[in-house]
């Protein structure tokens, strides 16, 4: 099975529980485990190949001018960390079945399970850092989900806010430093970057993307200092914290550490940072869990105890520690699984997770006290389970350091000894000493199905500690080998002869049983030392960057738009003059062009349009009409510059928007108000002009210099014909070369029509429709509202300008013109109707649905652009021939015809929906009382004038 299909059978899987959850809970979770175990199988076909030292991959180009492609990966890492993912995943899925009540919404539960569980495989499958930087994030937002599953607790969704927190500002983070490691490596692909040791730690930017990927890696495993939010996120239902906890969410930073192991590990950086922090983490981990009172809390502070472990071990830079660490990843895996599930069955049936109110379970629940035992003796190291084996060969390598070795053994010892008291604690103050009798529920084992899966992990723990390397030895020489780079073959064994590591292994087990024994007054003393508390001290910096945010805010940006644009430009200013002055645009290269009289009086009259709007802007009309004349000067200066198709475009433009906003005027103040004083208006013309003769000056110094780049325009112009099918250059590029842009650019002309149609009809209901009807106008009107002349006119043009559109729209791809064009002609002979014969009358002679004609436009545009799969073309590419008819001449057809179809539709849809909008206000505000119908009847005129 391709490595892709493995990676993409969750997210497949995420569809069903939602589809099958009415069918009852057992289907939901049936669907969900039969995909997993079918990725678990596709996963395990690959072992003999990866035995060999192969590497599975599957390349899928995405993005490729980005490098950001979907490659995926199979070796031995993956298929250590696939496995776990995937099989516990089976495991918690049936648990859920039977742990989560009626009453939680479990269609929920397994959506965002199989999300979180798609996640992970993608992460632990990448073969390009981009795309697992992808995974990487959505595994913080689906873990979200999980943890704030039950959101009526408050401790939940804090919790869920707190991980997201952390973990999120981490893989910011990670983004920064994967962005470096891929520059410096001169790929984003793993496979490329893995074979570039010697250039990536070589540069000088090695450490600065060291620590920013190494920040993602902490915060994701909870090392310290992040790791509060996890103890947290136990908020969470136990089939989300076994499975997060134990196999997936917290092994990702690891999982991280071992694939670039080879690249970024074996230096001095390395080994302080990385080993240094898994050494303390496992420390204050292995402290605090002995002192809590939570089942939970207590496996959440082990968890993070157990990942500083393999991360000291990763951080040592040895094979031989890389071999214990991908070793102990399984084990911690299979007696913490175990755990998390067995203290939801006991918080399931006794009704707590409070130690305190716990004990003499034992009898009451035998199986439950079997598996528990055997899952901690193997947590706190105890021979012959599997955590022994890991545990000894960690002490082995920090006794065989050759820097700080003593401080690492002694620290690695005094860990393992708090290790060995809190599993302890979890046997016999939770299952032995008498029986109680105020225990919330009354306590007994559950059914099969919720000790199922618990059990058969215990199983696996006694056998890989009496059979490691039939049980385990294959997948450790596998991972082994893909972390090193080297073929690695461990010698796992219970048994090591007498050495410095099992003293230092049974000077834990004494020094744990003492502080079982001694448990309460060491609790009195925890209790009342003084020490931190992570979250006082996350909520604190919480607060405060809330508080500093809003008084930021506060103070630039309190709501005034000026005010935002002011700071906007002034920043904008200062960072194009920082950049003018500190690079080196060298002299300029292109002589002047002669400046002929009329181009002259054009920028004069331009000039003098723009100057005397700023002057004259607070009446509207005015300043409308002096608009409409920097748009037609505007157009003259596209002509000027041989560009018909732009100056057809822009006189279009103009006479629609002038049109529209015309009609708008009449409903709208004549005069704006002066709001501001005049030291305000002079700060903001300083500040205009500054931004003006700044890109004014851009742009000349843009225009006088010849760059090291060649411009796109070679490139169209060459192959408009060739690959378009048309002489029409700007229009092969608007439905060819960049049609994805026109696609959007009418879907959202087309949505932006939609919304002005809603905001109308929400302003004619309620209190603005009163306000409507008893509306006065603030100007008297003219006695003639519908001149006679400009009706005949109008009426005359409107076939012939329907006419030029069409020719237009058929011309476009080879003359000036287009859909866009032509759209804009249609829309304009229908403007001036509304304009002629007023609103009434047009609106009662026109039964489009403009809105059928925007969604028909898309469709349009969309279907030819799909057409271009079928020819195994990109979307939207456009295919040309041509085609003759008797008595006619040979003529050109064009794929691109259905796209610019497209483009007028949404034009003339969008220009008539806005004009409805306008003409249903009118007529609420009462402008059909003076309407007359305007078809001409001279009898009728008689008579009125007798």
């Amino acid at each position: 099975m391709s490595p892709a299909l493995i990676a993409l059978l969750p997210f497949i899987g995420a569809l069903l529980p939602g589809l099958l959850v009415r069918s009852g809970r057992s289907v939901a979770a049936m669907a969900c485990g039969t995909v997993t175990l079918v990725a678990l199988l596709g996963l395990l076909l690959h072992i003999p190949a990866v035995m060999r030292g192969e590497v599975i991959t599957a390349r899928i180009e995405w993005l490729p001018m980005i490098q950001l492609n979907a490659n995926f990966r199979i070796d031995g890492l993956s298929l250590l960390f696939g496995t776990l993912i995937l099989g516990i995943g089976l495991l918690i899925i049936t648990y859920a079945r039977f742990y989560l009540s009626r009453t939680d919404p479990v269609g929920k539960f397994y959506t965002y399970l199989m999300l979180f569980q798609g996640a992970m495989m993608g992460i632990v499958l990448s073969d390009n850092i981009l795309l697992l930087l992808v995974f990487w994030e959505l595994t913080s937002l689906s873990s979200f989900l999980l943890i704030g599953y039950w959101r009526h607790l408050p401790e939940g969704r804090q919790g869920a806010r707190m991980a997201l927190t952390v973990t999120g500002m981490g893989g910011m983070a990670m983004i920064a430093g994967m962005m470096i490691l891929g520059q410096i490596a001169g790929s984003y692909d793993i496979s490329d970057i893995l074979r570039s040791k010697e250039t990536i730690q070589a540069s000088e930017w090695y450490l600065p993307a060291l620590i920013l990927i190494l920040l993602g890696a902490f915060t994701k495993s909870a090392q310290f200092p992040f790791h509060f939010w996890l103890p947290h996120a136990m908020a969470a239902p136990t089939p989300v914290s076994a499975y997060l906890h134990s196999a997936t969410m917290v092994k990702a930073g690891l999982f991280l550490m071992a694939r670039l192991w080879p690249v970024l590990g074996g230096t001095p950086e390395w080994f302080w940072i990385v080993a240094t922090t898994g050494l303390v983490t496992m420390l204050i981990g292995a402290v605090i869990a002995l002192f809590k009172d939570d089942l939970k809390a207590v496996l959440a502070f082990s968890t993070v105890s157990h990942l500083g472990l393999i991360t000291m071990l990763l951080g040592f830079g040895t094979r031989e520690a890389a071999i214990a660490a991908v070793f102990h990843i399984i084990n911690h895996a299979t007696f913490k699984a175990a755990l998390f599930m067995t203290a939801g069955i006991v918080d399931h049936e006794a009704g707590t997770r409070s130690i305190q109110r716990l004990g003499g379970l034992r009898k009451l629940m035998p199986v439950t006290f079997a598996i528990v035992t055997v899952a901690a003796l193997s947590m706190a190291g105890i021979p012959p389970l599997n955590g022994f084996l890991s545990k000894e060969m960690m002490l082995y390598e920090a006794s065989h350091l050759e820097t700080a070795r003593l401080f690492f053994m002694t620290v690695a010892t005094v860990a393992a000894l708090f290790s060995v008291g809190y599993s302890l604690r979890f046997v016999f103050h939770v299952f032995t000493g008498p029986e109680r009798d105020d225990y919330p529920h009354q306590p007994h084992d559950p059914g099969f199905g919720m000790w199922a899966g618990p059990a058969l992990l215990t199983v696996l723990v006694v056998l890989i500690g009496l059979f490691p390397n039939t049980m385990a030895g294959w997948l450790v020489d596998a991972s082994a080998s893909a972390v090193t780079g080297e073929s690695e073959h461990a010698h796992l064994a219970l048994w090591h002869g007498l050495n410095a590591a099992l003293i230092m292994s049974l000077i834990a087990i004494a020094g744990g049983i003492i502080l079982l024994r001694r448990h309460e007054p060491a609790l009195k003393s925890w209790e009342s030392a003084p020490r931190p508390e992570a979250k006082v001290i996350f909520d604190t910096i919480v607060r405060a960057s809330v508080l500093a945010g809003r008084w930021i805010t506060d103070k630039f940006n309190n709501g005034s738009m000026p005010r935002a644009l002011s700071f906007f430009t002034l920043t904008s200013l200062f960072a194009g003059a920082l950049a003018w002055y500190t690079g080196d645009a060298g002299p300029a290269t292109r002589p002047m062009l002669p400046v002929g009289p009329i181009p002259f009086i054009g920028w004069l009259l331009a000039m003098f349009a723009t100057g005397s709007m700023v002057f004259f802007h607070r009446v509207r009309l005015l300043a409308l009409v002096l608009i409409a004349i920097v748009g037609l000067i505007t157009s003259i200066f596209f002509t000027y510059f041989s560009a018909p198709d732009l100056a057809l475009t822009q006189i279009s433009v103009e006479v629609v928007t002038v049109i529209l906003l015309l009609l708008a005027l009449n409903f709208l103040p004549k005069r704006t108000l002066i709001e501001t004083t005049t030291p305000r208006r002079g700060w903001d013309a300083c500040i205009a002009t500054l931004a003006g003769l700044g890109f004014g000056g851009l742009c000349y110094a843009i225009l006088r210099r010849d760059f090291a780049f060649d411009s796109i325009s070679g490139y169209m112009l060459e192959n408009s014909y060739k690959l378009g099918g048309g002489d029409n250059v700007v229009n092969v590029i608007l439905v060819d070369f960049r049609g994805y842009d026109t696609f959007g650019e009418i879907t959202v002309l087309g949505i932006a029509a939609l919304a002005i149609f809603a905001l109308t009809q929400t302003l004619l209901q309620g209190k603005s429709s009163a306000r409507l009807k008893n509306w006065v106008h603030d100007q008297r009107r003219a006695g003639d509202r519908h001149p006679m002349m400009l009706v005949i006119v109008t009426r005359v043009i409107l076939p012939i300008s329907l006419v030029v559109g069409l020719f237009i729209f058929l011309r476009g791809h080879n003359q000036p013109g287009g859909g866009f064009i032509a759209g804009l002609v249609v829309a304009i002979a229908l403007l001036m109707q509304y304009m002629a014969s007023g609103y009434a009358w047009a609106q009662d002679r026109q039964n489009i649905p403009f809105h059928a004609l925007i969604g028909a436009g898309v469709v349009a545009a969309g279907v030819t652009g799909i057409g271009a799969w079928f020819n195994g073309k990109p979307f939207l590419t456009s295919a040309y021939g041509y085609v003759k008819l008797p008595f006619l001449e040979e003529f050109e057809l064009a794929t691109a015809m259905g796209f610019d179809l497209g483009v007028f539709l949404c034009v003339v849809g969008a220009v008539m929906l806005a004009l409805n909008s306008l003409s249903r206000i009118a007529r609420q505000a009462g402008e059909t009382v003076n309407e007359k119908p305007m078809d001409i009847d001279l009898s009728e005129e008689q008579k009125g004038a007798h």
